[in-house]
């Protein structure tokens, strides 16, 4: 069987990969992690316009979705260009919310870009609190955390969460990924009871599938750059690129990536939580091979903030552990 994307797939992908490019998203990244959302929100909204969140929603609430597999696309270019911002999030969020009622209430806006949101499971701690303007909170007996990692559980409570902090309170791997509280108490219960178990389960498929594409998409930048340098670094009069040892870990990280493409997809097409969950951990452990493999193959130069690289280095290895760690994905696999 080929997993292919037609050609209106692949147009979707190449215009948006023309309106990140044109935004310059590496300054956007560190306006957003210095607590600046301003080319942040901009840019969201030309996201939303291209359709990108629509993808998450019904067309009975403004979407034209859902589509997973257009998502996974979609996303596969947000992490090439390293876009910041709750969006992982805001696709759980809409999720989420599939009452009927809650739907009405919540999901046009969320399609349209007007309304950025962000989504703790079992946490207090929910990803850019400062920048989202809709924060949901899903209490449950067990299970994990949202944000930077965890597995859902059995769910009892959604709740819109009464407050957000102002600045990051909890640090983050990647600066631009800011960590901040939400207040449980007094906040307004949207849903209780068994049906927010399977509706968290459901977001919970969701957030790891748009996260395996975002990571597949770093891994692809983080690829991209480190073959370019290689080319231009040279030593004993030659391009380190022409060394065998560097070509075997370059192509080493080329298979990695390769290899979890048709996984991601074939998860994409499924949506079944083992098959996403497999997708995850393989994109996300390819993304961070492939970060490794950068940063030797840069030197000193990969560890300075300054240098771009670093916005891919950084972001691979947050996503490693995000909406669930490398182990609750295989176990999850396993079962």
């Amino acid at each position: 069987m080929r997993f292919l994307l037609d050609d209106e797939q692949r147009a979707f992908a190449h215009s948006l990969d023309a309106l990140l490019t044109a935004a310059d998203t590496p300054s956007v990244v560190r306006s957003w992690g210095a607590g600046d959302h301003t080319a942040g929100r901009a840019l969201w909204t030309r996201i939303a316009d291209a359709g990108v969140f629509a993808l998450a929603v019904p067309e009975a609430y403004e979407g034209v979705g859902p589509l997973p597999v257009e998502l996974a696309v979609a996303f596969v270019e947000l992490g090439r260009h390293a876009v910041p911002g709750p969006l992982v999030e805001t696709v759980a969020a809409a999720a989420l919310l599939t009452e009927p009622g809650l739907a009405k209430r919540f999901l046009p806006g969320l399609a349209s870009g007007e309304t950025i949101a962000t989504v703790a499971l079992n946490s207090s701690y929910a990803l850019d609190g400062d920048a989202a303007t809709l924060h949901l909170t899903v209490e449950s007996g067990e299970g994990g955390q949202g944000g930077e990692g965890g597995e859902g559980g059995s769910v009892g409570k959604l709740r819109l969460a009464q407050g957000h902090g102002h600045g990051p309170v909890r640090t983050s791997m990647d600066p631009a990924r800011r960590l901040t509280r939400l207040e449980e108490a007094g906040g307004e219960l949207l849903a209780t009871g068994p049906q927010v178990a399977a509706t968290a389960a459901h977001a919970l498929t969701w957030a790891r599938l748009a996260t395996a594409a975002q990571a597949l998409g770093v891994g692809l930048t983080l690829l991209d750059r480190t073959v370019a340098y290689v080319k231009q670094r040279s030593q004993f009069g030659v391009p380190i690129g022409s060394f065998q040892a560097v070509k075997h870990r370059l192509a080493d990280a080329r298979i990695a990536l390769e290899f979890a493409r048709p996984l991601l997809f074939g998860a994409a097409l499924t949506m079944d939580p083992a098959d996403v969950a497999a997708a995850k951990v393989t994109a996300c452990e390819a993304a961070y091979r492939t970060a490794r493999t950068a940063l030797q193959l840069h030197g000193a130069i990969g560890y300075t903030a300054e240098y771009d690289l670093s916005l891919w280095l950084t972001r691979a290895r947050a996503l490693r552990t995000a909406w669930g760690t490398p182990g609750e994905c295989r176990e999850l696999v396993l079962e």
